[in-house]
């Protein structure tokens, strides 16, 4: 008999239990993402971190907590497993010591299953990663519609003079092409920032921003009807786990107070079922910073398999 709380194989793909060990959601492992909807990635790099590093170790740690996620949805109605092919592809070979050498990794890594039709979800990492991720969903997609949940715009320019880090990602995304700035969404903004100026890019680009105060004055509903205007068109998310208050996420490398509950998050996630979602990730978790009891590590597991569900409702 089958145990209910595993993820039952495919055809053509090995049982859960004969997988790698620790693979996302005890899914099985792959080698070749040929035939999947879905290919999940890890991303194991933090060389563009500004403050505190660790997040390179975030895809195991995500991987290890998400050993308790059960099949179905509750709250969505659906069995994404049931609806998709999916399977752990494994980490990206990323280079510690180089930002470029890493983009051309994650870009011959994907480009294979993006070619293939699949949807790649991956779990950095810092938030750097993402820039090569959308370098290879726009050569197939053409620009593209964002959905950023951050603390941060990541929309600035240099540091220390050098254009990539964690926090340029989605200014050198628009300088390149790969985003549509009038269907791109950013939510969960907050903290200290530089200056009024760090917004200009915004307008010039036509970049929406909900700052927490919207969210938890308007509330999540009206955020999700917000997100509902980039139907239409693909559309990509980019979750930051310091979209969260570090109450509920501190392993992260910049945490910032005031932020999204763990409950406001996943129902923000299941907001976007009705956009045609091309791919994702979950970025910043950085274990060091998590403790025993790794609540940040099961919040971000929950995410990814929101995310997932999203997806299958979307096929």
């Amino acid at each position: 008999m089958s145990n209910p709380d595993h993820p039952q194989p495919r055809d053509g793909f090995s049982s859960p239990r004969f997988a790698q060990p620790a693979t996302f959601m005890r899914l099985p492992y792959v080698t070749s993402p040929a035939g999947l909807d879905v290919a999940l990635y890890g991303i194991p790099f933090d060389g563009g971190c500004s403050y505190r590093s660790g997040a390179r170790f975030g895809p195991r740690h995500v991987r290890d907590q998400s050993s308790l996620i059960r099949p179905w949805n509750s709250a969505l109605k659906v069995h994404p497993f049931d609806r998709l092919r999916v399977a752990d592809c494994g980490d990206v070979d990323a280079v510690p010591v180089s930002i470029e050498a890493t983009f051309a990794a994650i870009e011959q890594t994907l480009q294979p299953a993006v070619e293939a039709g699949a949807i790649p979800v991956c779990v950095g990492g810092d938030h750097t990663v993402t820039l090569a991720v959308l370098r290879v969903l726009a050569r197939r997609h053409g620009r593209l519609g964002l959905v950023h949940f951050d603390a941060h715009p990541d929309t600035w320019d240099r540091y220390f003079g050098l254009p990539y880090y964690h926090g340029s990602t989605f200014r050198r995304a628009m300088e390149e092409g790969l985003l549509d700035g009038t269907r791109s969404i950013q939510v969960g903004i907050r903290g200290p920032l530089y200056g009024p100026e760090d917004f200009d890019f915004h307008a010039t680009h036509g970049f929406e921003v909900i700052r927490i105060e919207d969210v938890k004055e308007r509330g999540v509903a009206w955020v999700v009807d917000r997100l509902g205007r980039l139907s239409g068109g693909p559309v990509y998310c980019s979750f930051d786990i310091d979209a969260v208050d570090p109450a509920y996420a501190p392993a992260t490398g910049t945490p910032e107070a005031g932020g999204l509950t763990s409950y406001e998050a996943l129902v923000l996630v299941r907001g976007l079922r009705s956009l045609q979602l091309i791919g994702a990730d979950l970025v910043e978790v950085s274990p060091p910073y998590d403790g025993p009891g790794a609540i940040t590590g099961v919040l971000a597991a929950n995410l990814i398999f929101e995310l997932l569900s999203v997806a299958a409702l979307n096929r």
